[in-house]
């Protein structure tokens, strides 16, 4: 009996943590979130000079997600300084504002209506960028979506950073080389309006830290064209020292399957689950 109620115990802890709810089957007894748009339309995106990873980040939401309750200033859709997935000790801005190979360099509030703040970092030692945009929680269907656009190679937004003495110009969305979603899984509450078409022959690797996203976001992120280098198998914790660890891997040009062994050993040491429970929690490729 004891064998059995320890992987269902670790099950619920995890649950908890990242405040999914799987009771609710996509019967939404709150707010409905808002039906995503598509401003950008089908342009194909423009190829960046340098590499450029795109972060989609739906703020936790206790009132217009699924989810099971996180306190009132972790939950809070709309504050990205106190929210579970931005502001927090674990969420992505304030964990790679600390990070000794990351800097922020930029830094925009409300750069359009679905996104609260979006920051931008230029890794110390390469000439690599990372757009992180947080999305308000109630605004977690624009978010999914504009990830899975990304992914099939949507033309984004122009960036322009002052690097030293030279402003560097580089694209978001569909001209990352690398796009990651960070959140609720969003797909367990709600449909989407329509299947994402690649738009060019591109072949973008895909992060995704949602709870069980291999299942949710196979079929839409196949579509995209997109590859799955990290996804998950069952409820987690959505946070960032995971994307930070296969961020590393990544840029070192390590395998999917050594990317992913980085993100088993940086959940196991943050959660202490055991190395056997989180390497059943991550997965890569098809």
């Amino acid at each position: 009996m004891k064998s059995l109620l320890l992987p269902i115990l670790f099950v619920l802890a995890v649950g908890l943590m990242a405040g999914c709810d799987t009771s609710r089957g996509g019967d939404l007894s709150k707010s409905q979130p808002a039906a995503p748009t598509s401003a950008k339309g089908n342009t194909p995106a423009t190829p960046n000079s340098v590499p450029v990873i795109h972060v989609f980040v739906a703020l936790c939401d206790n009132v217009n997600q699924g989810i099971v309750p996180v306190s009132a200033s972790l939950g809070n859709g709309d504050n990205p300084t106190t929210n579970l997935y931005w502001g927090a000790a674990f969420g992505v801005r304030t964990f790679f504002s600390k990070s000794k190979d990351w800097e922020l360099v930029s830094r925009t509030e409300n750069p359009r209506a679905a996104v609260l703040e979006r920051l931008v970092f230029k890794h110390r030692q390469r000439e690599v960028f990372m757009v992180a945009d947080a999305y308000r929680g109630k605004e977690i269907s624009q978010a999914t979506w504009d990830f899975l656009q990304a992914a099939s190679g949507r033309a984004g937004e122009t960036v322009k950073i002052k690097s030293g003495t030279k402003t560097i110009e580089f694209h978001t969305d569909g001209s990352a080389e690398l796009v990651a979603y960070v959140g609720h899984n969003g797909l367990m509450d709600f449909a989407l309006p329509s299947m994402p078409e690649s738009l060019d022959e591109q072949t973008r690797k895909a992060i995704i830290l949602a709870c069980i996203s291999k299942k949710y976001f196979a079929a839409p992120l196949k579509s995209t064209g997109a590859s799955p280098l990290l996804w998950t198998t069952n409820l987690m914790a959505p946070e960032a020292y995971i994307l930070s660890a296969a961020i590393d891997g990544w840029l070192k040009k390590e395998s999917d399957e050594q990317v992913r062994q980085r993100a088993v050993k940086a959940y196991n040491t943050y959660q202490h689950c055991g190395l056997k429970a989180a390497n059943n929690l991550f997965a890569t490729g098809w």
